[in-house]
This record gives C-alpha cells, structure tokens and sequence, in this order.
C-alpha cells in the first residue's frame, strides 16, 4: 500500500490522486515511467515514447462490464525531465467516451521521491465514469504504484550487481 493517498481525492469526484514516497532519486523513478520496457512491467504493455505529442497505447485484459475495451490511447502532453509527465488517458473504444489526463510529478524528498500521480477528468455525474475512478482509485495505490517500487527494487539491486 502507498504510504500516502490524498483523502481529498475521496471527496473529489473527478479525480485520483496518490501520494507516495520512493526511495531512489527522481532520475531512476524517472527512468521507470519513462523506458518502454519498465513501464510495462509496472503498468501496462506500450509503445510509449517520451517525446511530446507522441500518441501511444496501453493494453491489457477488457472489462465488458465496464465496457473497458482494454486498450487505452494516449498521448504525451507534458514532459519536463525528471519532474514531470502528463498523459491523455482514454478508452480506445467508441462505446466508452471517457477521458482523462494522468500526471505523474516527481520531487527530491528525503533522498528519494515523492510521486504524485493524480488521473483527472472523471465527470462527477457521469456512473461510468464513477466507477472507473473507484476502481482505478484502489489500483494506483492498491496495485500500480506497489508494482512500481517492485520494478525500481529490482534495478537497484541489477545495479549495484554489475
């Protein structure tokens, strides 16, 4: 679990936020949110490019109950090395019109970083979108961020091996 999750978020409705902190230095977070590779071992298979303007997807299981397709489309919006990554976040499927932005801020903190990964944009009265963010709620900081460090863990360590 993350060490922090904005309870304001809660009270919300259009967004996620989580706030977490990271052992390693924003360079190596970076790295993991910015590599292909990395990225998909903590959050999903891609042909992301850090470059902004670059469209790329996401994929992984659908939901149909969601109508989740489980392909996402996104686009680099923002990138400020190492501090800052803003991405469009949508369903690549025209049954789901749900759209939002994912930003992921880094900050030197206490030797490590503090992640702030906030997805905005659900429509407070929209049901669809509602569930959306209650499930993604409990996956940024029950799953992907936990998966994250793992992924960082583990470079640390092929690191310091070599």
């Amino acid at each position: 679990m993350t060490d922090t999750i904005d309870a304001a978020s809660a009270e919300n409705p259009t967004e996620v936020r989580v706030v977490d902190f990271l052992a390693e230095p924003p360079a190596a977070v970076w790295r993991a949110l910015t590599t292909p590779e990395l990225l998909a071992e903590w959050l999903m298979p891609n042909d992301f490019a850090p470059v902004v303007g670059h469209r790329f997807h996401f994929s992984t299981e659908p939901i149909p109950p969601t109508r989740f397709s489980g392909v996402i489309a996104c686009e680099v919006l923002e990138l400020r090395e190492p501090e800052l990554l803003v991405i469009s976040w949508a369903d690549d499927s025209e049954e789901n019109d749900m759209a939002t932005t994912v930003t992921f801020r880094l900050e030197a903190h206490d030797g490590g970083t503090r992640l702030t990964v906030v997805q905005a944009g659900y429509r407070a009265g929209h049901s669809g979108d509602q569930m959306a963010r209650r499930i993604m709620g409990g996956g940024w900081g029950g799953r992907i961020v936990p998966r994250l460090k793992e992924v960082l863990g583990r470079e640390v360590l092929g690191r310091e091996a070599r």
